[in-house]
């Protein structure tokens, strides 16, 4: 079912989460190419870009193959995110800017005092989204958690001010920052959202099969469902829950040899994009996640932590799957 984020159609409920180091170009491409709705880039620092840091403004790249989507930018002095917003809204091919309220590491949530650090200050974060959406051209939404942690569960006051603030919609991590990504997402919170604000909220937290799809989308009522970790080494993900959605059908899992062929894909795609010696790097991380659930796959995993070259990396992997068809 598609839904509309400001005046841009979404084509359907299914959304590809923004994960640092995974949610590249490459990899928001796969996803698209297997039925995601909207795709969202890693996030940015407001500072970075401001700063005009080479890295930082790399991630920025996109094709317009990917769209619809949203590039994220994190940060928490009000002026530097209003900057950092403008400078996307002229230079990136994005159509959605989106600010993350809800990552939940050190180095974002307490050391920058931004991410998942924002619930505890509302007032801040309506004016933070109040600014950006009164200077930039595109629609604006906003991810937040549940809370700081389970004494400060305030997602539905914070959905109001981000609503009031003029935000398009709002992505709800079910879970407090004190959680990171343990535990269980607590849907109760992103159906109070729903019911609280006139504007889509996607839900997000356990979505990992069709099933676990449609009982959030059921149960929550909530417009989309983003998936993040449940996409890692598995891209399929999007096109299983898109079946499920469609007539209840669930697909089987990639055979060994597709998942060998997405995975020199990936590989292939990443050299392009970063070179061979950044991209193999990348894969050392992306190559165990395709292997989940494979059998005697240990080895290789081994022996992807320690590739170096290309050509290295297409050995291991074709002469694992010539043994395990």
């Amino acid at each position: 079912m598609a839904f509309k984020i400001g005046n841009l159609t979404i084509e359907n409920q299914i959304i590809l989460a923004p994960m640092a180091g995974v949610s590249n170009s490459p990899f928001r491409i796969l996803t698209r190419q297997y039925g995601a709705g909207l795709v969202f880039a890693e996030m940015v620092s407001d500072k970075g870009l401001l700063y005009e840091n080479d890295k930082t403004k790399k991630l920025l790249y996109m094709t317009d193959i990917e769209k619809p989507m949203a590039q994220q930018i994190f940060g928490s002095d009000l002026i530097t995110m209003v900057k950092a917003a403008k400078y996307i809204d002229e230079h990136s091919n994005c159509d959605i800017i989106d600010i993350n309220m809800g990552c939940p590491v050190p180095k974002v949530a307490i050391k920058a005092q931004a991410g998942a650090s924002l619930m505890k200050n509302p007032d801040l974060i309506y004016h933070i989204v109040n600014e950006i959406v009164k200077t930039v051209s595109k629609p604006v939404t906003v991810k937040i958690r549940s809370g700081w942690d389970h004494q400060s569960i305030n997602a539905v006051d914070v959905a109001k001010r981000i609503e009031q603030a003029g935000a398009s919609a709002i992505t709800v991590h079910a879970r407090t920052r004190s959680q990171g990504y343990g535990g269980h997402a607590d849907l109760d919170v992103i159906k109070a959202v729903k019911q609280a604000v006139n504007i889509p909220v996607i839900g997000n937290g356990d979505v990992t099969d069709g099933p676990s799809a449609k009982h959030m989308l059921d149960y929550t009522g909530c417009d989309a469902v983003m998936i993040g970790r449940g996409a890692l080494g598995n891209p399929w993900i999007f096109r299983e829950i898109h079946q499920y959605l469609k007539d209840g059908t669930i697909i089987p899992r990639p055979t060994h040899q597709e998942i060998q062929e997405m995975m020199l894909k990936h590989l292939d795609s990443l050299v392009e994009l970063k070179g061979e010696h950044v991209a193999v790097l990348e894969m050392r991380s992306h190559g165990p996640w395709y292997l989940k659930g494979i059998d005697h796959a240990s080895e290789l995993r081994k022996q992807l932590s320690t590739a170096r070259t290309k050509e290295e990396f297409k050995v291991y992997v074709e002469a694992f799957f010539n043994a395990h068809p």
